[in-house]
C-alpha cells in the first residue's frame, strides 16, 4: 500500500494529477486501506492539493475519497472554503464535500461563510451545501432569514430540506419584501400538508407579483381536498382573467387538475371570450381533457361544433389529440364518434391531410370498433400521408377483425379504384407483420 501512496506522491510532484486521483480512490476506497495516522495524513495532503490544483474532472473525482478520510479533512476543507485567495471552483467543492460530512464545526463554517461572502454563486453552492445537511442546519438558517443578504440563500436551502421543521420559518417569510422570496417560500410550503399553509396561498392570488400568484396557483391545484372550504374553483376561475397570459395559463391547467365539473363554465367562459390567446385556448382544452368526465367531453364537442369555422390548424390537432387521449374507457366511445363526425365536417383547409392524419391516428389511440370503417375509407385519401396514418391505426384495433373486414371488402366488386388500392396496401402490410 505504501508503494502506492510513493506513486501518488511521484505524480504529484510532477502535477499529474490525473495520475493522482485514481490511485487515492485505489488506496483510500480498498477494503485493505492504511491503518496508520501517518499515512491517512499524506493522503489528505494529495487529496488536497487535487482539489487545488486539479481540472474540473479530477476535483470531481477526488472529492469522492474525502467522506473516507473521516473527521480530519474538515478542518483544511474549511480552510480552503475561507481562502478568499484560492480558486473560487475549489472553495465551491470544498463546500459541497463538507456538505457531506454533517459534522457541527462543518455546519458551522458553512453558515459563517453564508454570512460574510458576497460572492452569490459561492453562496449558491454553500447554501445547497446546508441542504444535504438535513434538519441539524435548520436552527442556523433560520437565523439567517433575519439578514438581508443571507435571506435568500437560507430560505433556498431551507425549501430543499423539506421538513415540517422547514414550516414556521418559510411562513415568516411569505410577506418578504422581495417577490423572489416570495415565490421560493410559497413553492416549498405548497409540498406540506399544514393548516396554516391554504391560507397563505389564497391571499397570494392577490399579489402583485406574477411569480407568487403563479407559485400560489400551483400550490392550490394539488389540493382539490380544501375546494369546497376555501371555493378554489371560483379563486382559480377568476385568475383566467389575471393580467397575466402566464398566470391565466397556470389557473387554467390549475382547473383542469383539480379534475372537478364545477370547473367547466370557468374553462368553457375563457375558450368564448374572444380574442383568447393561442397558448392560452391551448391550457383550456388540455384542462377539460384532464377533467376528463362526460360534462367535460361533452363540453370539448359543444367548442368543437360551436366555433368550427374560426378554429385554427393547431386547435383542431390539440382537440383531436386530447379526444384520442382520453382516458375513461365508458366515454372511448364518445369521443370516436365526435372525431368520426369531425372527418366530415373539416374545413377545406391547406392543412387538411394533417388534420385528418391526427383523426386517425387518434381513433387508433381509441381502439373503439366503429372507428374500423371510417379508417378503412381513409385508406382511399388522396394524400399518401393520411393512408399511412389510417393503416397504422388500423393495426391498433383488432388485428383479426380488421384483417376479415379488409378480405371481404376487397372480395367486393367493384371498388373504387383509390380504396382498392388502399385495402392492397394495408392487407399487404398485415401479410408481412404475421408471425411465421
Amino acid at each position: 500500500m505504501s508503494d502506492f501512496i510513493l506513486q501518488a506522491q511521484a505524480a504529484a510532484a510532477q502535477e499529474n494529477w490525473s495520475d493522482v486521483v485514481p490511485l487515492l480512490q485505489r488506496i483510500v476506497l480498498a477494503e485493505t486501506a492504511p491503518s496508520d495516522q501517518g499515512a491517512w495524513l499524506q493522503l489528505l495532503d494529495l487529496a488536497m492539493q487535487v482539489l487545488q490544483k486539479g481540472d474540473f474532472q479530477e476535483q470531481w473525482e477526488v472529492s469522492k475519497v474525502f467522506p473516507a478520510l473521516g473527521q480530519s479533512a474538515i478542518a483544511p476543507l474549511i480552510a480552503l472554503l475561507e481562502d478568499e485567495t484560492a480558486e473560487l471552483e475549489s472553495r465551491w467543492f470544498a463546500a459541497r464535500i463538507l456538505g457531506g460530512l454533517n459534522h457541527p464545526d462543518a455546519i458551522r463554517a458553512l453558515v459563517e461563510q453564508l454570512q460574510s461572502s458576497e460572492d452569490e454563486d459561492l453562496n449558491q453552492v454553500v447554501a445547497e451545501a446546508l441542504a444535504n445537511l438535513g434538519t441539524p442546519t435548520i436552527a442556523a438558517l433560520t437565523e439567517l432569514l433575519a439578514t438581508d443578504e443571507t435571506r435568500v440563500f437560507a430560505v433556498q436551502a431551507l425549501t430543499q430540506i423539506r421538513h415540517s421543521e422547514t414550516i414556521t420559518p418559510l411562513l415568516s417569510v411569505v410577506n418578504d419584501p422581495s417577490s423572489a422570496i416570495r415565490a421560493i417560500a410559497l413553492e416549498a410550503l405548497s409540498n406540506f400538508r399544514d393548516s396554516r399553509i391554504p391560507e397563505v396561498l389564497v391571499r397570494a392570488l392577490q399579489d402583485s407579483s406574477t411569480a407568487v400568484r403563479k407559485a400560489a396557483i400551483t400550490g392550490l391545484s394539488s389540493r382539490a381536498d380544501l375546494s369546497e372550504e376555501w371555493n378554489l374553483v371560483a379563486l382559480l376561475g377568476e385568475a383566467l382573467s389575471d393580467v397575466n397570459l402566464g398566470v391565466c395559463q397556470q389557473a387554467a391547467l390549475a382547473l383542469g387538475k383539480l379534475g372537478q365539473d364545477a370547473a367547466i363554465p370557468w374553462l368553457q367562459k375563457a375558450l368564448m371570450v374572444a380574442p383568447t390567446p393561442l397558448p392560452l385556448q391551448l391550457d383550456l382544452l388540455r384542462a377539460l381533457s384532464w377533467i376528463g368526465t362526460q360534462k367535460a367531453l361533452e363540453s370539448l364537442q359543444t367548442y368543437l361544433t360551436q366555433v368550427s369555422t374560426h378554429l385554427s390548424t393547431p386547435l383542431y390537432q390539440e382537440i383531436f389529440t386530447l379526444l384520442g387521449r382520453w382516458d375513461h374507457s365508458d366515454l372511448k366511445p364518445i369521443a370516436a364518434q365526435i372525431l368520426i363526425d369531425a372527418l366530415e365536417t373539416l374545413p377545406n383547409v391547406a392543412q387538411a391531410a394533417t388534420l385528418r392524419s391526427t383523426i386517425a391516428t387518434a381513433l387508433g389511440e381509441l381502439k373503439q370498433h366503429l372507428a374500423l370503417d371510417p379508417l378503412i375509407q381513409l385508406l382511399a385519401d388522396a394524400d399518401r400521408g393520411v393512408q399511412l396514418h389510417a393503416i397504422a391505426a388500423l393495426k391498433m384495433l383488432d388485428p383479426a377483425i380488421v384483417s376479415n373486414r379488409l378480405e371481404e371488402l376487397q372480395a367486393t366488386s367493384p371498388l373504387p379504384e383509390r380504396l382498392q388500392a388502399g385495402i392492397d396496401v394495408a392487407l399487404r402490410e398485415w401479410k408481412t407483420e404475421l408471425p411465421r
